[in-house]
């Protein structure tokens, strides 16, 4: 039985690692929005309206520590940081792009 390892885990699955990278509320909906360009914090929240400061932060720590985000920070006053999808993150795009086709077929 093949095995795959993400962060110290094992999984005898490779759709469920997958879902373990994009899976919750959240994540999914950071990486589409990353999908074109950069973004900082606050463009981030302002496009993921009902999410809050701590979770925005959690998720982005996430993304980063499984590689599909980067973060860069830039040494000036007052502080600014960007995200954007690594070469890994990219990869995604495809089943996040399938992802949005599937859910446009219910608009009213």
């Amino acid at each position: 039985m093949k095995r795959y390892k993400l962060n110290g885990t094992y999984y005898y699955c490779p759709v469920d690692l997958t879902l373990q990278i994009i899976g919750g509320r959240w994540k999914g909906i950071v990486i589409w929005n990353l999908r074109d360009k950069k973004l900082r914090f606050g463009e981030l929240k302002k496009v993921l309206v009902t999410i809050n400061d701590k979770m925005l932060s959690q998720v982005l720590k996430e993304l980063e520590m499984q590689g599909v985000i980067s973060r860069k920070v830039f040494e000036v006053v007052p502080p600014k940081v960007e995200y954007n999808l690594t070469d890994e993150g990219k990869k995604l795009l495809p089943i996040m792009q399938a992802m949005n086709d599937y859910g446009q077929g219910f608009e009213v």
